[in-house]
């Protein structure tokens, strides 16, 4: 999805309803790979923990989308939030125990 959502951004010029069509077609074939994996993957993890998962991986994916593709600076703050949001995750597994 970020690939969908913030690629955009390097084609300001392009016409909006045009971006707009090829972000959902690219979020089409994320969704078509998301569905079966979070079937398969409940199998095994919670809900909770698909969801959980899935926004660690986005957050690692768009952290280095910004910084490789659009140029964007990442700062201690964002090390701290993510130091949070890791926290936050590993007290969602640990109460599975």
């Amino acid at each position: 999805m970020t690939l969908a959502s913030y690629d955009h951004l390097k084609f300001k010029t392009a016409p909006l309803l045009l971006v707009i069509f090829a972000s959902r077609g690219i979020a089409f074939f994320e969704y078509c790979l998301a569905v079966p994996a979070n079937r398969w993957g409940h199998s095994v993890y919670s809900a909770t923990e698909l969801k959980t998962i899935q926004e660690v991986i986005t957050l690692v994916v768009f952290s280095g989308f910004s910084v490789c593709v659009l140029k964007g600076p990442l700062g201690w703050n964002h090390a701290i939030v993510f130091g949070f949001i890791a926290l936050g995750a590993w007290f969602i597994f640990e109460g599975k125990s």
